[in-house]
C-alpha cells in the first residue's frame, strides 16, 4: 500500500472526528442528529462545517490519487503531495475552528492545487 493510498484512508476517517466535536455539545440528541446539528453554534458548528467540506474535498482527491496510480505517475511525487493535501486540510481545519477566514481559504487553495497537481502529475 502506497502512502497516497493510506492519504486517501485518512481522508476518509478525518470527517467523522469533526463531526464527533460537533456532536459533543450539550444536550445533542443523537436520535434526532439533523435538527439537533441545527442548534449548536461557535466551534462546534464550523466543526460540522468541516466536517461537510472534507466530504467535498474527498472525492476529488481520492480519483486524483487512483488516476496518478493508473497513469504510474512518479509515486514519492504523489505521495508527497498527497501528505501535503492532508496537511493543508488539518490546517484548514485549524483555521475554521480559530474563525480565521482569510488563513482557511489560503490552507484550501494549497489543498486544491495538490489535488491539480496529483491529478497531472502522470501526464
Amino acid at each position: 500500500m502506497t502512502i497516497a493510498y493510506i492519504c486517501v484512508l485518512i481522508m476518509i476517517l478525518i470527517p467523522y472526528f469533526f463531526v464527533g466535536l460537533a456532536k459533543m455539545a450539550p444536550g445533542f440528541n443523537n436520535a434526532t442528529p439533523r435538527d439537533s446539528i441545527a442548534t449548536v453554534k461557535g466551534w462546534r458548528k464550523r466543526a460540522y462545517w468541516v466536517q461537510l467540506n472534507c466530504f467535498e474535498s474527498f472525492p476529488p482527491f481520492a480519483v486524483a490519487v487512483i488516476i496518478a496510480s493508473q497513469l504510474h505517475a512518479v509515486q514519492d511525487t504523489v505521495d508527497n503531495l498527497s501528505i501535503a493535501f492532508i496537511l493543508s486540510r488539518v490546517a484548514h481545519a485549524i483555521s475554521y475552528f480559530a474563525n480565521k477566514t482569510h488563513l482557511r481559504t489560503l490552507f484550501w487553495t494549497i489543498g486544491f492545487g495538490c489535488v491539480i497537481a496529483i491529478f497531472v502529475s502522470g501526464f
